[in-house]
């Protein structure tokens, strides 16, 4: 099911949450949903689900206006939000159980047996809630998510507190399910988003910063600043590096080898060039880095003011 966000506005007191962000997203995608705190993600996911209200705009799923009053609309979204609300002191399965009446589900039995399969509940099913990790909390958290067979998935930052192998399992469990749903995932965790998405929204300070692919945002291309990895072959102090003329910051990887970040969008390279000339420096390597996604994240949620 196709999902549009169109303009959506949302202010709490004086503080503007939301300012005209606007994305869509097509049936089958795995979209990663990134920000800093505050930057206006719960709101937006709470807009998107019809559990708030916007000041202005609309989200559309196949078309058609999604707000709280519209329960039929709602139903076609599953929700998980960042923190899993569980009613502790019940059994896994009676959870559920309770989860599907919210949607008086014909078939209620099956729907929990599917669920519990679908998210590897079934050593667990039996168990209270109070008792499992919070690895298996999470997956009870999904299988309320799941169990009315949704079109449209929203994970509000679902890997929160878990460990590595938790990690792993819910990663795997979520990639799972984006074959059938389409699927916006919020997380704090880079290298997350980096594995499993194939699409990524960045928004700041309730604005939207940038929206594309996993591949070209890690390009670097929608960076301003140019960074290169330079290794010499005698070692420079950080002052005389500070001196070249454009660089913004320096990282010294080891007494000879250092990462430059370009104040604006200069190329380096020609002055690191002129710089070794004049101090009679060999440079052995000289390379343009890579952004990674977490390169990215950092320079665009910094320079919008």
């Amino acid at each position: 099911m196709p999902v549009k966000v169109d303009k959506i506005c949302k202010t709490y007191g004086v503080q503007k949450a939301l300012d005209e962000v606007s994305f869509q997203f097509e049936e089958g995608e795995l979209v990663g949903f990134l920000g800093p705190n505050g930057a206006g993600k719960s709101t937006l996911m709470k807009i998107m689900t019809g559990y708030l209200a916007a000041d202005s705009g609309e989200v559309l799923l196949n078309g058609e206006q999604m707000t709280p009053e519209n329960y039929a609309l709602r139903r076609e979204i599953g929700y998980l939000p960042e923190h899993n609300p569980l009613y502790t002191d019940l059994y896994v399965k009676e959870f559920l159980g309770f989860a599907a009446g919210f949607y008086q589900l014909q078939n209620k039995k099956q729907k929990i047996a599917e669920v519990i399969e679908m998210t590897g509940l079934g050593l667990e099913q039996h168990k209270k809630i109070r008792q499992l990790s919070k690895g298996y909390r999470q997956r009870v958290g999904l299988a309320q998510a799941l169990i009315h067979d949704p079109s449209v998935l929203i994970l509000d930052e679902p890997t929160t507190g878990l460990d590595p192998n938790q990690l792993d399992e819910i990663r795997s469990l979520i990639r799972t399910i984006s074959r059938e749903k389409t699927v916006l995932f919020s997380s704090h965790i880079m290298q997350e988003v980096e594995a499993i998405c194939n699409r990524v929204i960045i928004i700041n300070r309730g604005n939207l910063v940038t929206d594309g692919s996993v591949d070209l945002v890690k390009s670097g291309q929608l960076l301003s600043r140019q960074q290169v990895l330079v290794e010499l072959s005698t070692p420079v102090n950080e002052a005389s590096w500070k001196q070249l003329p454009g660089v913004d910051s320096l990282q010294v990887i080891s007494e000879n080898v250092a990462l430059l970040t370009a104040l604006d969008e200069r190329d380096l390279r020609p002055s690191i060039f002129h710089f070794a000339v004049e101090h009679g420096l060999v440079i052995l390597t000289m390379n343009e880095k890579q952004a990674g996604l977490e390169d990215v994240f950092r320079e665009l949620t910094r320079t919008i003011r």
